[in-house]
């Protein structure tokens, strides 16, 4: 696999970045970075959500040093390769099986996997159930059937737990899956013990089971609960790199390049430097070039974020992946592959999220003290009983009573389902959280950045008014231009015909001519109207006035794109089209400095529509930043947080997927791109900004939960353990108060269910 390498000559020092596979919790990323640290000069970053590395490796270092490291901490690793567009044929796709392989098999960690252990524990933990705890559903022998329901969810459902805890174990560490893996395997094997060994239940063996001590149910419950909790978690990791595929498949899929004067169809990715390609209305454009033939409005709205399409003659320079709205054009490649404006764009994204914090588990940190002092506990509770009753039945009895008590049901389930909770409510209201980072940051917000397009308005244009001079009727001269417009694709041209249409029914043109990026012209009953910019009036033969230009300078001064109209050869009128603000916005805003968050307006447009737009949602003058390109808004979030604080970002578009990912808080609105959902930790499904606020309400009331949850399971584990070990708790009472306290964590998440009632 080609290595993803950077060199930095200044510190004669490169980066590696590797994937990992094996990790499940913050003490495996904490062993994995102080085994690769103990290499002379080498700093690792692990980022556990990512499953992946950032390693600064001197020169000396090689790549397979790092991975045999890594291998000898008990996990498995190799090098990344490059990010680039993946060949868009379909045998350059890699099914999830092939991906599962070249992952070295780690079923624990894939999701499918996971899915089919839950499915298989679930059929098997629901009659374990019924029959270990309705009275009304046992039978004679009963335990035998408890026994083989049991003894697959064990084996096979609880496998990724048994697995992780044994590879702690060799490296003697010990994490949540050691204490599950423990707790699980002593219910079962206490239980297996009492079952066919016990002489009262041999001698009475047509006896209810009930009245022995039975724990699969216990067994059972556990494993498949948590294996409930693994996979949603893993589903929202898995989902991470998701951005990165969305941006790189915005690209165009195919490019017609001009070969020995023929054109040929080739896939994007094969475009090379200094090829020329063709690129027809409705196309997008394959790579980063110069036009040398042909003019059109180019949409680059998901790139720059420009609400207006962007004029593209000879000699200017296009984007890749930007939509050619109208005129044929013939472009040279002078970027391709890596180099991209898009292929850099994906590497903010990538970097941004790699340079996350791991999610903080707070019952992963619990567990680093947690697990080593329980499985003390049980061990000195057996040897303390045998050495001082010689009886080594009450000794095991005790023992198991320890680990089943301390068995952390309720401390794993604490934030999953705390999580899954106030997820569900999120979704009934519209607010997607994609997990524990989002809650973790939102009670620290004090910064919030509003992408403009699309999020403060609609991202549609929209005919605002129409000035017309001493003597012309505004609506007729609307009338006329809407006529011709309505003739053009260009997004000004189809807001002004949209407004037209709404008065009545449009005229007939004929002689139709346009200019991309400067206008269009037509002839409506022997007249001839001619509309667009202002250069493209006078090439029309349209003298401007003062009273034209100040008409136009008016216009643009309330932050409008200003069209101008001539009929005959006279100036009749300016209609002013802009990217209408979203009726909720201000309130929203409003909302949220009441909360105390400074709000910033972060923008691609011009400064005089930015400020314009500011003004009118009550935003600060101080904090708007117009004209920001995709590399410079995730910077500005950069520089906010240098500058001590804690900032969440609003977006919708492609061009807010960096800035999405760098901000302590991403949050997209669901009107927006999958590139901009995926780099998300929230996203909106609606578009209205009052999501916002009760989303960051929301997500506060989830942490809170979660910790009040860990707080009670913790409280109950601790309390019940000394009981135990005194001998005062027999296992089946230690069982009932485990599952008590999984009842009180499900109860307390529930109480989300009223957010916002």
């Amino acid at each position: 696999m080609t290595s993803e390498t950077r060199q930095d000559p200044a510190t004669d020092l490169r980066t590696v970045d590797l994937e990992i596979q094996g990790m499940t919790c913050a003490s495996c990323v904490n062993r994995v970075e102080r085994k690769l640290g103990k290499l002379p000069g080498v700093v690792a970053t692990v980022n556990l959500p990512l499953e992946s590395a950032k390693v600064q490796v001197p020169a000396d270092i090689t790549n397979e040093q790092l991975i045999d490291t890594v291998q000898a901490a008990g996990y498995s690793a190799n090098v990344k390769a490059p990010a680039h567009p993946a060949p868009h044929t379909e045998h350059g796709q890699h099914s999830a099986e092939h991906e599962d392989a070249e992952h070295g098999g780690h079923d624990h960690l894939v999701p499918s996997h996971l899915l089919r252990r839950l499915i298989v524990s679930a059929v098997f933990t629901i009659p374990l159930f019924i029959i270990s705890m309705v009275p009304a559903a046992q039978f004679p022998h009963w335990g035998w059937a408890a026994f083989a329901l049991a003894t697959p969810v064990v084996f096979y459902g609880a496998w990724p737990f048994h697995k992780a805890a044994a590879v702690n174990a060799r490296h003697f560490a010990s994490t949540m899956d050691t204490l599950v893996s423990l707790g699980v395997l002593a219910a079962y094997l206490f239980s297996a013990v009492q079952l066919l060994i016990d002489p009262m239940i041999t001698a009475h063996i047509g006896m209810k089971m009930s009245e022995h001590a039975l724990y699969f149910e216990t067994a059972g419950v556990v494993a498949t609960l948590l294996l409930l909790g693994r996979y949603l978690e893993h589903r929202a990791k898995n989902s991470a790199s998701d951005a990165l595929k969305s941006l790189l498949n915005l690209g165009a899929k195919e490019a017609v390049v001009l070969r020995d004067g023929k054109e040929v169809k080739i896939p994007a990715d094969q475009v090379q430097v200094g090829d020329q390609f063709i690129v027809r209305p409705g196309e997008k454009i394959a790579t980063d070039g110069v036009v040398i033939e042909g003019s059109s409005a180019v949409d680059t709205s998901l790139i720059t974020g420009e609400s207006v399409p962007q004029k593209a003659a000879a000699g200017d320079e296009v984007t890749g992946a930007t939509l050619n709205t109208s005129g044929r054009l013939v472009i040279r490649a002078t970027r391709v592959g890596a180099d991209t404006t898009l292929a850099q764009m994906g590497r903010l994204v990538s970097e941004a999220q790699s340079g996350k914090a791991p999610i903080a588990r707070l019952a992963d940190r619990i567990s680093a003290v947690f697990v080593p002092i329980v499985l003390g506990i049980a061990v000195v509770t057996f040897l303390a009983w045998w050495l001082g009753t010689g009886d080594v039945y009450a000794a095991f009895t005790a023992a198991v009573a320890v680990l089943v008590i301390a068995c952390p049901c309720a401390l794993g389930l604490a934030t999953p389902i705390g999580l899954l909770v106030g997820t569900g409510r999120g979704a009934q209201l519209g607010i997607l959280i994609r997990g524990p980072q989002a809650l973790e940051d939102t009670r620290k917000l004090d910064t919030i950045v509003l992408d403009k397009t699309g999020t403060v308005t609609t991202g549609v244009m929209t005919h605002l008014g129409t000035a017309a001079v001493d003597g012309v009727d505004p609506a007729q001269a609307l009338a006329l231009a809407g006529a011709v417009e309505h003739h053009s694709e260009h997004p000004i041209a189809q807001a002004i015909a949209k407004a037209a249409a709404a008065q009545g029914e449009l005229a007939q043109v004929t002689g139709f001519d346009s200019d991309p990026g400067g206008g269009v012209l037509g002839f409506i009953e022997g007249r001839k109207v001619v509309v667009g910019r202002a250069s493209w009036l006078a090439a029309q033969g349209t003298e401007l006035d003062q009273q034209a230009m100040d008409m136009l300078a008016a216009a643009e001064a309330e932050g409008a794109t200003a069209i101008l109209v001539s009929v005959d050869g006279a100036f009749q009128a300016v209609i002013s089209v802009a990217d209408k603000i979203k009726d909720s916005s201000a309130a929203a805003i409003s909302e949220l400095q009441q909360r105390g968050l400074r709000v910033v307006l972060l923008t691609g447009d011009n400064k005089s529509v930015a400020s314009k737009v500011a003004a009118q949602v009550g935003i600060k003058p101080e904090d708007v930043f117009a004209g920001v390109f995709p590399a410079d808004k995730a910077k500005a979030i950069t520089s906010l947080q240098e500058a001590g604080r804690v900032v969440a970002m609003v977006g919708d578009g492609v061009n807010d997927a960096p800035a999405l990912a760098q901000a302590d808080l991403g949050i997209a609105m669901g009107s927006g791109t999958d590139v901009a959902i995926e780099a998300a930790d929230i996203t909106l499904m609606g578009n209205d900004l009052h999501q916002v606020t009760q989303a960051i309400d929301l997500s506060a009331k989830t942490l809170s939960t979660i910790k009040m949850n860990l707080f009670w399971a913790f409280a109950y584990n601790t309390a019940g353990i000394p009981i135990a070990a005194l001998g005062l708790l027999n296992p089946m009472i230690a069982g009932g108060a485990m599952a008590a306290s999984s009842v009180l964590v499900v109860l307390n998440s529930l109480r989300l269910l009223r957010f916002g009632k």
